[in-house]
């Protein structure tokens, strides 16, 4: 085997190593854009259903402070109610 032979092994060799390495970053920047969108997409879901949490609690909220409003009105005629069967009695 002379010089010439052995560049040439050498330069397949330095060829291959190179498309090689061209070739997996390629597939790791793909990996990567791909984890990063998927990612976005379940931030973006869980910031749904965080908002969706949020209006439900204020909901529930709302109701609730309604229930304590009714039931204190009904507390009200209830002692009323005390009073006069007490007058009557």
């Amino acid at each position: 085997m002379d010089g010439h032979d052995l560049a040439e092994v050498v330069g397949a060799f330095g060829l291959f190593a190179l498309v090689t390495t061209v070739l997996t970053t390629i597939i790791w920047q793909f990996a990567a854009t791909r984890r990063a969108k998927v990612q976005v997409v379940r931030e973006l879901e869980y910031r749904k259903i965080a908002e969706e949490a949020v209006a439900a609690q204020q909901g529930a909220e709302l109701r609730l402070k309604e229930i304590s409003e009714r039931l204190a009105a009904v507390q009200g005629r209830m002692d009323s109610l005390e009073r006069i069967l007490q007058t009557v009695e």
